[in-house]
């Protein structure tokens, strides 16, 4: 009596599946490595990574998560650019025009605009995850510095977006960012002119915000989050503990390691391919289903909470920009009222400029300092003690300056206790 062939053994055995996967149902080590190595989404992983980068609480997933929210504001982006017309007679209009008339339209621009917000938080708080687990040590030095550019394109990101409105806080948000440009020395006033495209900000200064929040940023920021993946499978993967001197050598010296020097054809050679996939560390599983799995969980849960925020909460949209009615007081959104904070104490040049890139060359300097092998992969390293609290207490300082900023400025920047506020209402 012949066998019954199942409709899943059907589909994956037919001519279509195999000329677009290449492989069978990823049941088996050969197959689940195939997955990961002929997959072009798939294959910025290794086919096998350590364990612990499967334990939530050690990355808390928020490489990936940010990812994911660049991929949401990507995709809500491109639906957004449907409808909006960067002019300064029109662009307030597609804002109101989103929210009262397009299908769907409130829910994709709360969508782009709450996605943004998340990225900004979720890049920071990867650089100090990433900062107190060490993992900014040889040889990944490079991939950091990759990592601070990604952070400063993030907010630029961020900052350009939410001037496109072209409301109050987009109006004035170019101002003060103009003006902060021009206190720079000897090249200020030509990078303000450049950016506003004159000496005045009208059509020229949207139409040119538009273009790097669309185009060029875009571009820069997909090709540094490529050589980010690229790097992290070049330079061991997913940091952790140190391997053990019997992984070294399993890996090294083992019966089925390959010689370097030579090429090999390991779809020749299946035996060898086999005895790649099954001769690894105990320290390894397959990143197919293991990794994939927790990924895949990981993005809907984001995505759920994400709709959820975005459905009940609107993205702020305040008035229509005028040029004589100066807000009082303005404030930036959160990610800036550190920064704006520190310039009302001084200069937009000490607040804005100088204190910020001396904080970004101490970061980048950091792993060409502190290159000891010790603590690596470890949260909060005893090795380390003190360069994680120098740490912790400027990321402190810098959140008392946000919440300064949000609940203790009124009109003028004047200072005002928030339960001031609180008695009134």
């Amino acid at each position: 009596m012949a066998k019954k062939v199942t409709l899943k053994e059907k589909l994956f055995n037919s001519r279509v599946w195999k000329s677009i996967i290449r492989h069978g149902y990823p049941d088996n080590p050969i197959d689940q490595s195939l997955t990961i190595t002929s997959n072009a989404f798939l294959h910025i992983h290794p086919v096998k990574v350590r364990k612990h980068a499967l334990n939530f609480f050690y990355t808390l997933g928020l490489g990936g998560i940010s990812f994911l929210f660049y991929l949401i504001t990507l995709v809500t982006g491109i639906f957004l650019m449907f409808y909006y017309i960067p002019s300064t007679e029109h662009a307030y209009h597609c804002m109101k025009d989103l929210e009262f008339v397009v299908f769907f339209g409130r829910m994709m621009r709360n969508m782009h605009r709450w996605a943004a917000h998340g990225m900004v938080a979720c890049v920071f708080l990867h650089m100090c995850r990433v900062f107190y687990t060490g993992s900014y040590k040889p040889p990944r030095e490079f991939n950091w510095i990759i990592g601070l550019i990604i952070l400063v394109i993030t907010i630029a990101f961020s900052y350009s977006g939410y001037l496109l409105p072209w409301d109050q806080l987009a109006y004035w948000g170019i101002n003060v960012g103009t003006e902060v440009a021009a206190s720079v020395p000897i090249l200020g006033k030509k990078i303000s002119f450049l950016l506003k495209g004159g000496n005045i900000i009208d059509q020229n200064a949207l139409i040119r915000f538009y273009v790097i929040h669309c185009i060029f940023l875009p571009v820069i920021f997909t090709g540094l989050i490529m050589v980010h993946f690229w790097r992290i499978r070049k330079d061991g993967g997913i940091s952790g503990p140190p391997l053990t001197e019997d992984d070294l050598k399993e890996r090294k010296e083992g019966p089925f390691a390959l010689n370097p020097a030579k090429t090999y054809n390991l779809m020749a050679m299946p035996e060898v391919k086999t005895n790649l996939v099954e001769k690894e560390p105990e320290d390894t599983v397959m990143t197919f289903p293991n990794l994939v799995k927790i990924e895949l969980n990981c993005a809907i849960l984001v995505t759920s909470i994400l709709l959820i925020i975005s459905y009940f909460f609107n993205a702020p949209l305040e008035e229509i920009a005028n040029p004589e009615l100066v807000p009082s007081p303005a404030k930036a959104p959160w990610y800036f009222l550190g920064l704006q904070e520190m310039i009302s104490w001084s200069t937009p040049f000490y607040g804005g400029v100088l204190y910020p890139t001396l904080v970004l060359l101490i970061l980048a300097a950091i792993p060409y300092f502190d290159r000891s092998p010790s603590g690596v992969g470890v949260w909060f390293a005893p090795e380390r003690r003190l360069i994680c609290t120098i740490f912790t207490l400027w990321v402190i300082f810098m959140g008392i300056l946000i919440f300064i900023g949000t609940y203790c400025r009124g009109p003028g920047w004047t200072w005002y206790w928030p339960w001031e506020e609180w008695v009134l209402h």
